[in-house]
């Protein structure tokens, strides 16, 4: 706490006791409170994740895909149903043919892809380095045995066969990932897509993946006729064969005719192997014809053109769903922080663990002119509230202590849980508003760690609560007035015990009771509570005593340990004041 710090927007929450049973409802209320207070976090994450997406966007390489249509005419037969089946069936296959590693290897062969570098991947892995790196130092000494032995020339061109055969089975499986075959509907309309890193790539290895389709397609009508045409043949020899025996029967019986019904039976049987010898022959000339000029089942419809945009990266796509993903962990982060921090930030995390009967926002505030104002310094007049410049809001929380002497004259110390809390402040404010009520009100200053009172106000007093504790009779000189109803008793030197834990040994020239004779409110500024034992000396006989916390800094855990320990030796504590809260929590 510095004398040039001053907390205004004060909020006074009167509170009951905490509830012993049962979990509070979650409110819309606590809902944005959560929101004001981890907003950044969520948004922070939601910016962190666009970043990364913007990042992939921006460097990663576009793909583009062109496509090409196909029409199957199926050479089928049967009745609708049968037709139908079948159909399905035959361009089921018919796709299957189009994902063959025969018509992907042409491609790749036609359009020298095992050498293109967006298909076959130049650098190995760490793993293939590793492994080549074994195997190369293992057979290093083959190799020269090998050469020596004039053995190696002819190893060499088998090897460079086999990674010429691994280049470019890794460039098939490349472009499998890369293309893609479908049919249209119910249709017999197949589409064939390639995708690549220019346009005018993906629209070649559409066209050629087309293309190498229907000469598979015709290869495979070719060979099928050609088994059939050597089947054929070999069956026109025999069924020539079989005429030629049936026709020099059929002459044999006829030079010498003895029974008409087997000449009947003979001339049948000829003409039987006549008509099959010709219909199969009819048939070896349609399969030779099939085989010089075939047709294909696929007809190119639409050829692929140059795509006018990328497929891929989906730029909106990608940062819409990042967008998401972010917001969704950085809301779970957010929560987990909101879970598992112990800070102090909302006045119900006080008063529902300590049953305190009020808790109290101040949030820090600025002069018009830009500097924090200071304390009252001595000697600055008799208008107090020209001398002191009243901070807003600090009203509300003096009437509330005033109304802890509305039937007696009180002595209240003030007490941070950490040093640098704002306590000494704190007590100035109040001694300055409670004397501006009228009340006789006497500041004292007994924070032995960090007197920041007695270096603002009185800087150059060297006297004070020190001496008076040894000569109760110094009180008049030494307690300064600043206004007509307020003085202010310095700390003085301390030399070895501090004033507070003196005077919790009830054994000094100075009493509370004879102060309260002469004043109405009595403001005690004590040394920080994890600084100093001075609160738990002085704080038994006192009449109260508020602690004070700094928002988001002290945990809960601390203020309870101080509340419940200042229980312990038998102080009252009159509540609790939650300091340097932001504008927007404490609103």
């Amino acid at each position: 706490m510095t004398s040039s710090t001053i907390f205004s927007g004060v909020s006074p929450i009167s509170l009951p006791p905490a509830a012993t049973g049962g979990n509070s409802p979650l409110t819309l209320r606590d809902m944005l409170f959560f929101l004001r207070m981890r907003w950044l976090w969520i948004a922070a994450t939601t910016f962190a994740f666009l970043v990364l997406a913007g990042s992939y966007v921006l460097t990663a390489e576009p793909t583009f895909v062109a496509n090409t249509q196909l029409v199957i005419v199926p050479q089928v037969s049967g009745s609708e149903a049968q037709r139908a089946f079948a159909e399905d069936a035959f361009i089921e296959g018919q796709l299957e043919i189009a994902k063959s590693s025969d018509v992907v290897g042409g491609t790749v062969t036609a359009l020298g892809l095992d050498t293109d570098p967006d298909f076959v991947d130049q650098t190995p892995s760490l793993q293939d380095r590793a492994k080549n790196w074994l195997m190369g130092a293992s057979s290093e000494p083959d190799t020269a045995s090998q050469e020596a032995a004039g053995t190696g020339p002819r190893d060499t061109q088998p090897q460079q066969q086999i990674e010429d055969g691994r280049i470019r089975d890794r460039a098939i499986a490349t472009l499998l990932n890369m293309m893609g075959v479908r049919r249209i509907g119910s249709s017999t309309i197949i589409e064939i897509s390639a995708a690549a890193s220019t346009p005018q790539k993906a629209v070649d290895i559409a066209d050629t993946l087309a293309r190498q389709y229907i000469q598979k397609n015709i290869a495979m009508k070719a060979n099928a006729s050609r088994q059939y045409s050597e089947w054929l043949t070999r069956f026109v020899s025999e069924q020539q064969r079989g005429l030629a025996e049936a026709a020099s029967a059929l002459a044999s019986f006829t030079s010498n005719p003895r029974d008409q019904f087997k000449l009947a039976e003979l001339q049948s049987a000829t003409d039987a192997r006549r008509t099959l010898y010709e219909n199969t022959l009819n048939q070896l000339t349609e399969a030779k014809q099939r085989i010089t000029y075939p047709v294909s089942d696929a007809t190119i419809v639409s050829r692929a053109t140059l795509p006018l945009s990328k497929a891929r990266p989906r730029s909106t796509l990608i940062i819409a769903f990042a967008a998401a993903v972010g917001l969704g962990v950085g809301f779970a982060l957010a929560l987990i922080r909101h879970a598992g921090d112990r800070r102090i930030v909302r006045p119900n995390q006080i008063a529902d663990a300590g049953g305190l009967p009020f808790v109290t926002l101040l949030a820090t505030s600025r002069t018009s002119n830009g500097h924090s104002a200071r304390f009252l310094a001595a000697g600055t007049g008799s208008n107090t509230a020209a001398a002191y410049p009243v901070i807003p809001g600090m009203a509300e929380l003096s009437a509330t202590v005033v109304g802890l002497r509305r039937k007696r004259r009180v002595v209240i110390g003030i007490v941070a849980v950490n040093p640098g809390g704002g306590a000494s402040t704190i007590a100035c404010e109040l001694a300055v508003l409670s004397s501006i009520s009228g009340a006789q009100t006497l500041l004292i200053d007994a924070a032995a760690q960090k007197s920041s009172l007695s270096k603002s106000i009185a800087p150059h007093s060297s006297t004070g609560l020190v001496d008076v504790l040894d000569n109760g009779e110094l009180i008049r000189t030494e307690a300064l007035p600043l206004t007509p109803t307020l003085k202010f008793l310095p700390l003085g030197k301390v030399i070895a015990v501090s004033p507070a834990i003196r005077l919790s040994s009830r054994r000094t020239q100075l009493s509370f009771a004879e102060l309260k004779k002469e004043f109405d409110a009595i403001f005690v500024d004590i040394s920080a509570f994890s600084a100093s034992p001075d609160a738990n000396a002085i704080a038994p006989e006192l009449d109260g005593v508020l602690v004070v916390t700094s928002h988001g800094h002290t945990s809960i855990d601390d203020t309870m340990h101080v509340i419940e320990t200042l229980r312990n030796v038998g102080a009252e504590i009159l509540g609790a004041i939650i300091n340097h809260a932001p504008k927007r929590i404490e609103s």
